[in-house]
């Protein structure tokens, strides 16, 4: 029986794409393209994830691409324009889950523990999440285990009884291999359906 829900953030609860910063400032889509995929890419923007320091993950990146030092410190300084709206009618069915025996809904993101802050006051879905793991706090990574486990612990939940909800599919199997129900998010459509098979929702 299902008892917790776990939600991921980036691309399940908020829309987060650096495109939105750098496709204004370059001007030049095949720019941004080659910017994104190779110098701020998600490789390099995992490491923040985990833990290391803007400033030094930047100081880094521009030493190897001295080119797009001002690009590179522009994501460090303008970073929540990032950021884009809240993920359309998430806010109600988590509201609704609150409502309709689960009082208490968690989080577990992939997120710089320096940038997080700022998103989480301003979004209002955020406060309907109560608790949270964020990676760069505790220094693990999605889709290792170590991440699952701390969330397990820290909260004391049983893995059997929690349902994970992550748009990426790695975490998805990620989850699933330390034994938490896990499902990839698609559209909120899709998820309501996933939910009605698997806790009988909307209950």
């Amino acid at each position: 029986m299902i008892k917790n829900i776990i939600f991921d953030f980036g691309g399940v609860l908020v829309d987060w794409n650096p495109h939105y910063l750098f496709d204004k400032y370059f001007n030049d889509i095949d720019e941004a393209n080659y910017f994104v995929e190779n110098v701020c890419n998600s490789e390099w923007n995992a490491e923040m994830d985990g833990g290391k320091p803007f400033a030094q993950a930047v100081k880094e990146r521009t030493e190897m691409f001295p080119k797009y030092a001002e690009a590179l410190n522009l994501y460090k300084t303008n970073w929540m324009d990032t950021m884009g709206d809240e993920i359309p009618d998430m806010y109600d069915l988590i509201k609704s889950l609150k409502d309709n025996g689960f009082p208490i809904i968690y989080g577990l993101t992939n997120w710089s523990a320096e940038t997080f802050p700022a998103v989480q006051k301003t979004y209002r879905i955020f406060s309907l999440i109560d608790k949270i793991i964020v990676s760069g706090e505790v220094k693990q990574l999605k889709p290792n285990p170590e991440i699952f486990h701390t969330l397990l612990n820290t909260f004391n939940l049983k893995a059997e009884e929690s349902l994970f909800i992550d748009d990426n599919i790695k975490n998805v199997e990620g989850a699933k291999a330390v034994g938490i129900n896990a499902i990839r998010f698609e559209n909120v459509n899709k998820l309501k359906e996933d939910l009605e098979t698997l806790i009988h929702y909307p209950l």
